[in-house]
């Protein structure tokens, strides 16, 4: 009787650690988006100077990143690079950026636009490139996310590792011979 009472308790301290663990598990994350931009303030106390500081290097984070990528796309073709890259992303200085990046966050619908979308839509207002062309590419934004996130939900994880682990066995083979 004693034995069976112990294997109850630990079968629902197991289960109840899973339940407690299924939620609070995340969804597939790619980017920091509006609701990461706008915990920034929650995480650091609502201290405004701290709030800056944070944005401002995830945005030189972002924009160091997409110029590393131009500098590397660049070297193997110019025109693909020009072609890529054609957006303007420094027209704003970081202050009035995080500004306008934190204006654009305020509408909730905007929240899951990743942050290096926003930064090229802030910069878009900020051209004054009309409005028509902004919207079109916030919705090319919203779908493509959408579109990207359900993608990653219905992606067959076993699959993946096992194409993945056969490349990799194939380029050692090739690499032995």
């Amino acid at each position: 009787m004693i034995l069976k009472y112990d294997v109850i308790k630990k079968l629902f301290c197991f289960f109840l650690l899973y339940g407690i663990c299924i939620l609070n598990a995340q969804s597939n994350r790619l980017f920091w988006d509006g609701r990461d931009w706008n915990r920034v303030s929650k995480t650091v106390d609502y201290n405004i100077e701290n709030t800056i500081r944070v944005k401002k290097a995830y945005l030189d984070g972002i924009l160091d990143g997409r110029l590393y990528g131009y500098l590397k796309t660049w070297a193997v073709d110019k025109e693909i690079a020009d072609k890529v890259f054609n957006e303007t992303v420094d027209y704003l200085n970081t202050r009035e950026l995080i500004k306008s990046i934190d204006n654009f966050y305020k509408d909730p619908i905007n929240g899951y636009i990743p942050v290096a979308s926003a930064v090229i839509i802030a910069n878009m207002y900020a051209e004054r490139i009309p409005l028509a062309l902004i919207d079109e590419y916030t919705n090319f934004t919203r779908q493509w996310i959408n579109n990207l996130i359900l993608d990653l939900d219905t992606l067959n994880y076993s699959k993946l590792l096992e194409d993945k682990f056969l490349k990799h066995q194939r380029k050692k083979i090739n690499q032995s011979e």
